[in-house]
């Protein structure tokens, strides 16, 4: 089965969008740099990419208990990537996305939450999911803004 998007049919969607005052190519870099995530993203105890990141690469992270393997399933350096995979029974799909706007970038996350523990409890998933885009993408933004290159 190919994935070329996140699963609109789940039983929890979230989609955020955030305007960074930095350039697209810094963006993009902080983003996709898996063995950093530690840097800038508290939320993240662990991740490690053994690859550069291509489809069929699969990298390992660990937030809030959660182990997760997540593989690659399309990448197009610096404006998408799209990962996922299953984690403790749910089948998560994570689509970014970064568009240049003069010397800023727009960046939008889309991503899909299915399988029994999110049908069990849908309501408090998708406050958990939204809550964790919403910090990811502010992490992002300060990161990108503050770094120095």
């Amino acid at each position: 089965m190919t994935i070329t998007g996140i699963d609109e049919n789940a039983a929890v969607v979230a989609r955020h969008q955030v305007r960074i005052d930095a350039p697209i190519e810094r963006v993009w870099a902080l983003h996709t740099d898996v063995n950093r995530w530690t840097d800038w993203q508290s939320d993240i105890d662990t991740a490690h990419a053994d690859e550069p990141l291509r489809p069929g690469a699969t990298f390992h992270w660990s937030t809030a208990g959660l182990q997760i393997a997540s593989t690659v399933y399309a990448i197009d350096a610096p404006h998408r990537i799209l990962w996922g995979g299953p984690a403790h029974g749910i089948t998560g799909i994570h689509e970014w996305t970064f568009t240049a706007d003069g010397e800023s970038t727009i960046v939008t996350t889309a991503e899909s939450w299915d399988g029994e523990p999110v049908r069990a409890d849908a309501d408090n998933m998708r406050q958990a999911l939204d809550a964790s885009l919403i910090a990811w993408l502010e992490l992002l933004r300060k990161a990108a803004v503050n770094h120095n290159s």
